[in-house]
């Protein structure tokens, strides 16, 4: 089998003159070496626009435009090299951005919201990533649902909001032309300095909701308290974030990082990452080098606390993503150790943010400790499924598996990026193998996996070199590739919530996706959970997914909606619920009558997978003749 590295990769190995990345060094930030020094007499201090391939469409600009209207020509002439030269000082550890600066005192009073001159390399390494496909137009009917005291007017544009030079010009960098629902109230919740608790569906632009306010905030207030004491004395081996992002995997910790970057870009604030499973002396060494805003998984941080290189003292920004996973991983000892039990402000003082797909109840209540007169914000269906998603649900036998994903796999095309989930570790190692036999380029990620192998394996996938990916659960939350066209539950999850997250990995932010799930009598727990999903989402159901759910719930005596859908409380504020949260079956009724219990159609199974087939085949080639 082809070796690459000390991993098996089922793809061929990348050309000797590539320089593709292998995941995110944590010592690499946006101002690496490379792209510090390639652009230091660059004169062009006002933005430069999209990267050149990409039409300047933001914001009233025109493609044929080289600057930006965001920014005045204030690196012209002699000046423009001094600024040059104190960024590049600034950013190897001196002024106010350094973890050793000896210059510290010298820019106490510099105007953070001024932007610093640009870096053509960094910009184009930040920036050069297409993002082609949005389907904007399929959020206007989205429903969005704010409750709590003096919740500010929500937002229609990024111009309605005062964000500062700096983040509207990294916004037209990104080319994002109109905010998300959940960026749109979000945005102005943030920037008013309220508390925020927020449901929404995966994909939705949740990363930028918070990024953009809150670094807009600390561009404009500057770092305060924490430059003073300690922060910025020559030989510090403490920091003190002013800003903490808590996220429970490492590939969602690196993913917020790539994109506090993008927003950071061209600023004083320095993000940084740090995580479990990789060398911590490095991620020490580059925490030294000065950190404003820090992005890290809870276990990760608590080391980090406890060995003396971490100061919460100033921390005056938390954020707590897929906040509903980090209790399901068991990370509620290590998030009250650090919001509670150290030196981070109380509730009142900073300001607090909690994100996720969904909001149980007991995750709600639990919110009280940490929140402090906030808003509670419900975008879309939350705790369902995106509508910009066809979900395909199929009957088939454990024996049969294997036979209809190849079946899948060739009506799709081997050049689309397809991830295939399965419930083990072994299933996942064997499930590549298989496939590769078979002739496919793939590769797989699970819990043992090196962080290294994880890194390799999705930068295999997202190019394209091995465009299908079998991943456990361990991959199922917080990854960011937009452009999976299908999602395949090979083996679905026990509880309902987890498929939500799976599909939500396809159809993020606007883009168009599918997916296929393969359903027998092992699943029969979630059958009620599944059907409510595929009505909510306004999917075809299948007759004998109906009939199933109807003998479940006359078996059960008729004992209600799970307790994940009782009355849809993951979109619901708790405050506005009376009395325990329980709530009556609101669901319109579905006669079961006429299907007589029989899953396969008339009793042929074979023709429940020869009809999904065709149906498959003609969606294939109707997107295909679309794009004709």
């Amino acid at each position: 089998m082809p070796q690459y590295g000390s991993t098996n990769y089922h793809c061929p190995p990348p050309p000797a003159s590539s320089s593709a990345r292998t995941g995110n060094s944590v010592a690499t930030d946006g101002n690496d070496d490379t792209a510090r020094f390639g652009n230091y007499e660059n004169k062009e201090a006002g933005w430069g626009g999209p990267p050149r391939d990409a039409a300047y469409n933001s914001f009233g600009g025109r493609s044929d435009r080289s600057k930006s209207a965001f920014f005045n020509d204030r690196g012209a002439g002699s000046r423009g090299r001094w600024v040059s030269l104190r960024s590049v000082i600034y950013e190897r550890g001196g002024f106010a951005g350094g973890g050793n600066s000896r210059w510290a005192e010298e820019s106490r009073d510099d105007d953070w919201s001024k932007p610093t001159a640009p870096n053509e390399r960094l910009e184009h390494e930040l920036f050069s990533a297409s993002n082609t496909g949005i389907n904007f137009e399929k959020y206007d009917d989205i429903p969005v649902e704010a409750t709590g005291s003096s919740c500010p007017p929500h937002i229609e544009s990024f111009h309605d909001v005062e964000m500062g030079e700096i983040i509207m010009g990294n916004i037209n960098l990104s080319r994002y032309t109109r905010p998300t629902p959940v960026q749109k109230y979000a945005i102005p919740i943030i920037k008013s300095k309220r508390d925020l608790m927020a449901c929404a569906q995966t994909g939705s632009g949740k990363t930028a909701a918070f990024l953009l306010p809150v670094l807009s905030q600390i561009y404009t207030e500057g770092p305060g308290d924490a430059l003073q004491a300690e922060n910025g004395r020559y030989g510090r081996r403490k920091q003190y974030p002013i800003s903490l992002v808590l996220a429970p995997t490492r590939e969602l910790a690196l993913q917020i990082y790539d994109e506090a970057r993008k927003f950071a870009y061209r600023s004083r604030v320095r993000p940084c990452v740090v995580y479990g499973g990789a060398d911590i002396g490095q991620q020490i060494r580059d925490l030294e080098r000065g950190c404003h805003l820090l992005v890290a998984t809870p276990g990760r941080l608590v080391d980090m606390m406890e060995r003396g290189k971490i100061g919460l003292d100033y921390c005056h920004y938390l954020v707590v993503d897929e906040a509903d996973r980090m209790l399901d991983m068991g990370f509620e000892p290590q998030i009250r150790r650090i919001v509670e039990q150290d030196t981070m402000p109380p509730k009142g003082i900073r300001r607090t943010m909690m994100f996720s797909a969904t909001f149980p109840k007991e995750i709600q209540i639990l919110a009280r400790d940490f929140l402090e007169d906030y808003i509670f914000l419900a975008v879309g269906r939350v705790g369902s499924t995106s509508e910009n998603i066809t979900q395909k649900v199929v009957w088939v036998e454990e024996t049969d598996k294997r036979s209809f994903l190849l079946d899948l796999l060739n009506a799709t095309g081997k050049d689309s990026l397809t991830l295939v989930f399965v419930e083990t570790k072994k299933g996942a190692d064997a499930l590549e193998d298989f496939l590769y036999r078979e002739g496919y380029a793939c590769t797989s990620i699970h819990g043992d996996r090196s962080q290294r192998d994880r890194e390799e394996a999705l930068h295999q996938f997202r190019s394209g070199r091995c465009p299908i990916l079998v991943a456990t659960a361990v991959a199922a939350r917080g990854l960011d590739i937009s452009n999976v066209k299908h999602v395949i539950n090979f083996d679905l999850p026990s509880d309902i919530e987890e498929y939500v997250h799976r599909i939500g990995r396809t159809g993020r932010v606007g883009n168009l996706g599918l997916a296929t799930s393969f359903f027998n009598d092992k699943n029969s727990n979630i059958t009620k959970d599944l059907l409510d999903i595929l009505v909510e989402a306004k999917q075809e159901v299948p007759s004998w997914l109906e009939s199933l759910a109807y003998e479940h719930q006359h078996k059960s005596n008729n004992r209600g909606r799970s307790k994940r859908f009782s009355g849809g409380f993951g979109a619901r504020d708790y405050r506005q619920t009376p009395g325990s949260g329980s709530f009556s079956n609101n669901r319109s009724g579905r006669s079961a009558g006429g299907h007589g219990g029989n899953r396969g159609f008339g009793g042929g199974k074979q023709t429940i997978r020869t009809a999904f087939l065709f149906f498959f085949v003609f969606l294939n080639c109707y997107e295909n003749y679309g794009r004709m």
